[in-house]
């Protein structure tokens, strides 16, 4: 039964990664705009025998449907195209580019879930009391500002005023980035056996992973208060509070436990968010990753790298959701079938 379920939604994948495909490609070729015009300099681009060599190299000489076809069979072979700028695979760049990303979701995630979670626990324990009162404000803050405002409040409180975080960047300027190994500053140090390179870090993660996990913060401490307070008034949770067990213990290892089920799902989800949304803290803290390099790229209409980028977020995004379906059938059999 499990198998079948799980056959179908990778059935359901398909046409939709192919969709995804088909619209990315369809809205970045119908910009009134020519991306040869935007990447050779003046004097080649009033040549028209080197346009045309240009246009032959990169099929931009081909229709519409044939450049559709073209750019399909060269992903199923794990082709992405070159890019116009760096004149490298997009692969490539998207290969070093990408962990740099996913290390700065991460360490947002690890921010929002722990401060999260946390937040919803005490606000729902202390329903209606000042706590409560105050982690809501803290979630709601998070949920409401805006990043590139709360990204260049942090730098400048933090990092130019208080000197407590380092600022922009992976690591600081003085330093050497490690061996490229995995592509995380953090496993590659440590494989090194820089220790300090490994400090150095983790201390330039905090500021942007805050900036990022601010909103997931928010949702994730509103959700688990709602779950908890919900599961709060369960009668096996009045049948444990009667049978003298403490308190702790019946929001620790019984109500907490059913409360995360639905939290876990909007982790999950949230997750693929922050991928996607790290463009404008990419951005403020000088992050090398896919945000910056999808926000470098769409300003010069390199199409092939706005269209990697693009499939790769549509990838995550998809395969996230098909865990989580997965789950939910795990979870509950009534999914399973449907």
């Amino acid at each position: 039964m499990l198998g079948q379920f799980i056959l179908r939604r990778l059935i359901v994948t398909v046409p939709l990664l192919l969709g995804v495909t088909l619209v990315t490609f369809m809205v970045s070729h119908v910009i009134p705009a020519d991306p040869l015009m935007a990447i050779l300099p003046e004097r080649a681009a009033n040549d028209p025998e080197i346009v045309r060599m240009y246009r032959e190299r990169w099929g931009l000489d081909r229709s519409l449907p044939e450049q559709y076809l073209f750019y399909l069979r060269n992903l199923l072979r794990g082709d992405l195209g070159e890019s116009y700028t760096s004149r490298r695979p997009v692969a490539q760049d998207l290969r070093e580019r990408f962990p740099a990303t996913v290390e700065l979701a991460l360490a947002a995630m690890l921010y929002a879930v722990a401060v999260g979670v946390t937040l919803g626990i005490v606000s729902a324990v202390w329903y209606e009391r000042w706590i409560d009162h105050l982690a809501r404000v803290i979630a709601l803050v998070g949920v409401s500002l805006p990043v590139f405002w709360l990204g260049l409040l942090a730098l400048q409180l933090f990092y130019a005023n208080l000197r407590l975080l380092p600022g922009p960047g992976r690591i600081d300027p003085r330093l050497t980035a490690p061996p490229f190994r995995t592509g995380f500053y953090t496993i590659d140090s440590l494989l090194a056996g820089d220790l300090a390179l490994f400090v150095n870090v983790i201390s330039h993660l905090i500021l942007p992973g805050m900036v990022l996990g601010s909103y997931a913060m928010g949702i994730i401490a509103r959700m688990t208060r709602s779950a908890l307070l919900d599961v709060l008034q369960a009668d096996y949770i009045r049948t444990a509070r009667a049978k003298g067990l403490a308190e702790r213990r019946v929001v620790l290892g019984h109500a907490l436990r059913n409360a995360l089920i639905p939290t876990v799902t909007v982790i999950g989800l949230t997750f693929g968010s922050l991928l996607a949304g790290a463009v404008l803290t990419e951005t403020i803290f000088a992050w090398p990753g896919i945000g910056r390099y999808a926000v470098d790229a769409a300003m010069k209409l390199d199409l092939p790298a706005v269209l990697g980028v693009t499939l790769l977020i549509a990838v995550v995004y998809v395969t996230i959701n098909f865990v989580t379906d997965i789950l939910y059938g795990v979870l509950d059999p009534r999914i399973r079938a449907q």
